[in-house]
């Protein structure tokens, strides 16, 4: 599905949370890297789809409503054959209806797990006075624990995504501090152009949180996206 077609198919179910395969499928056509990521209506459909990506392949919980999927027990990871993965479906189901019985559940993602690499953030929030703001920083739970994160205004410059990463006091990570796999910075910083583009090019667009994303000394892929639109 086209990038305007996910918007508009929102729109028309007067959605603004998109899931995680429509925002990766906007991410795709602006270019930016992100894991393979299928929707399964069915625990059959799980199955079959983790045997066609390989395993082991992680599971989360598809729903319009629902924003914080490890929150209410709505992710799998790791799930290394397809009686586990079969097992994963069921209890996500249960667990999340248990807590959300109201929440109206599509389904599941399935994606093949990413080599673990160095966790990155990039985010975008929209601020009152000077409009979209991009966020970069270190990933996964780091982001929560250390707030290591640096901002600046849309539209960005080659110029600003390098400094914008050269400022965190987390680089030398990236650098590959003591022994670490060292990250690819050009390919971090054309992330950075690249979803400063598709903001710019999207006005419709909210907030926007692509978190981790994993960077390799080869390249970087995001793991898991969420884009929410403005209200109409």
């Amino acid at each position: 599905m086209k990038g305007r077609s996910i918007i508009e198919e929102a729109r028309r179910a007067s959605r603004t949370l998109l899931t995680e395969i429509e925002s990766k499928g906007l991410l795709k056509e602006a270019g930016i890297p992100a894991v393979e990521t299928l929707f399964a209506g069915s625990r059959e459909e799980s199955v079959r789809i983790s045997k066609k990506l390989g395993f082991p392949v992680a599971l989360k919980i598809v729903s319009p409503e629902i924003t914080h999927k490890s929150d209410v027990g709505g992710v799998r990871l790791g799930l290394k054959t397809s009686k586990q993965v079969g097992a994963a479906y069921d209890e996500m189901m249960s667990v999340v209806r248990q807590k959300y019985p109201e929440a109206k559940i599509d389904g599941v993602s399935v994606q093949k797990m990413a080599r673990p690499g160095t966790e990155i953030i990039i985010g975008m929030t929209k601020d009152a006075q000077f409009g979209p703001v991009l966020m970069f920083g270190l990933g996964g739970i780091l982001v929560e624990l250390l707030k290591d994160i640096s901002f600046r205004i849309v539209p960005l410059e080659r110029e600003d995504a390098r400094e914008m990463i050269r400022e965190i006091k987390g680089y030398k990570l990236l650098e590959g501090y003591r022994g670490r796999e060292p990250v690819n910075i050009a390919t971090l910083e054309e992330i950075l152009l690249k979803v400063s583009q598709f903001v710019d090019n999207n006005p419709e667009i909210k907030e926007i949180d692509l978190n981790p994303i994993f960077a390799y000394e080869d390249g970087a892929v995001a793991v898991d996206a969420r884009v929410i639109l403005e209200k109409e």
